[in-house]
């Protein structure tokens, strides 16, 4: 633990990632511990931040993070601590909050992806299948797609079929564009099939989905004979100098947990709205995902666009 003073935190706007260090793994609330036996347990040690927060006379704990972390943040605000979250993923699937930070950032990467791939798609006349972060909502793939010219898109929410993404590959050689881009929402499914899992989950721990891609390219390959290629852009998408709108609104909801700490509120989170970023309470929050509306403008702008979405 440090103190933030004004020279820690000054010039770091630009950076990607974090300086106060950060953790996705593990849940205090429901913590693996082994047993003498060998078994393993599943164990709540909320209890101890607790104890440490008063050890430390600390008068707040800020969250920063997405639904896991903000779940947590809820859980030890109803056990007594103040506790004001951040909406921080490049998911974009934390709801009640118009984005989170580190979206637009991930997006921007990832078209950046795409424009550079069409040139050596449509030069070596392949179809590219491009696999992004996204385990249960598609924002990232679903944005990327429109402003990247994708030609096929296929998110969690809509289940695919292969047969018609590989149409409209076919069709695309047909009218004389002999090449495709398709992006793949990592958590992606078939209507008939399953999503990827490349690690089970363990207690306190959430699956951890990929491999759609090359399931993807395999099957578009086989049905159309096309030379096809498998990009994954993973944890690229994580870091990088993020972009002024999500400096902006990275500035917006710090301050804006600030100023809710000192008006003594507690159990909330920072949300942008229009205009205006506003307090929504953290159990509104918790556990709850903001996956793409089917009857979103979006959607329907990618359908207009002739975006192939797989259904």
């Amino acid at each position: 633990m440090f103190r933030l003073t004004k020279e820690r935190v000054r010039g770091i706007a630009h950076l990607g990632g974090t300086i106060l260090g950060t953790t996705n793994r593990g849940n205090p609330l429901h913590f693996p511990m082994k047993m003498p036996d060998g078994s393993t347990r599943d164990v709540d040690r909320s209890g101890e931040i607790l104890e440490y927060f008063a050890m430390k006379e600390l008068d707040a704990l800020v969250s920063i993070g997405g639904d896991g972390s903000l779940t947590i943040a809820n859980a030890l605000h109803q056990k007594g601590l103040r506790v004001v979250g951040v909406p921080k993923t490049i998911d974009n699937d934390l709801d009640k909050t118009f984005t989170t930070f580190g979206f637009d950032t991930a997006v921007a990467f990832a078209t950046e992806c795409l424009d550079r791939l069409h040139s050596t798609a449509e030069s070596h006349q392949r179809v590219m299948v491009v696999e992004v972060m996204g385990r249960y909502a598609g924002w990232i793939a679903l944005h990327t797609g429109i402003a990247g010219n994708a030609h096929a898109v296929l998110i969690p929410e809509i289940p695919f079929d292969i047969d018609k993404v590989a149409a409209k590959v076919v069709a695309r050689d047909v009218e004389g564009h002999p090449y495709t881009i398709v992006l793949v929402a990592e958590g992606a499914e078939p209507a008939h099939g399953h999503r990827e899992v490349v690690e089970a989950a363990e207690i306190g721990h959430a699956e951890r989905l990929g491999g759609i891609g090359e399931r993807v390219g395999r099957a578009i390959q086989e049905r159309t004979g096309k030379d096809t290629r498998v990009v994954v852009l993973g944890h690229l998408l994580r870091g990088g100098s993020p972009t002024s709108f999500d400096r902006l609104a990275a500035m917006r909801f710090g301050t804006a947990a600030v100023r809710a700490l000192g008006e003594g509120q507690s159990g909330i989170m920072v949300a942008l709205g229009f205009p205006n970023v506003n307090y929504v309470a953290l159990e509104e929050v918790a556990g709850r995902m903001k996956a793409v509306p089917l009857d979103s403008d979006t959607l329907q702008t990618a359908r207009d666009l002739g975006i192939e979405l797989g259904d």
